[in-house]
């Protein structure tokens, strides 16, 4: 089994910047993949960016591209979602996701088998 726990969530105005960390704990964080998703109210839980269980392999939605940063500290069991330039529409509940390692970074939600509870991100105009 895999714990994780998303931090980091919060109100921000448009234009701003938050950073989401996961912290994972219960298997070798360096064997797992890791993902963001978001789920907005009413809608579905959409990707937002994957890394590989190295950080050679990345991969974005298009509408974070070029705002959104994923990163991972082997060393501190934890993966980052850098967000910059925050729009209205970036406003929903972010999740953290893991699935065994592999050399493509996944983007699709079945392709991940644990899940954090969520952060609150609220981005005002």
């Amino acid at each position: 089994q895999v714990q994780l726990v998303e931090s980091g969530g919060g109100f921000v105005q448009a234009g701003g910047s938050l950073r989401l960390s996961c912290a994972a704990s219960g298997r070798t964080f360096s064997t797992l993949n890791m993902g963001w998703f978001r789920q907005a109210p009413g809608k579905e839980r959409d990707f937002v960016a994957a890394i590989n269980w190295s950080g050679g392999s990345t991969n974005y939605a298009d509408s974070v591209k070029g705002r959104f940063t994923i990163s991972r500290d082997n060393a501190k069991n934890t993966v980052y979602l850098e967000m910059n330039s925050l729009k209205p529409e970036d406003t929903a509940v972010y999740y953290c996701a893991a699935r065994r390692g592999a050399a493509y970074a996944y983007t699709g939600r079945a392709n991940y088998d644990y899940w954090g509870q969520g952060t609150q991100v609220t981005v005002s105009s």
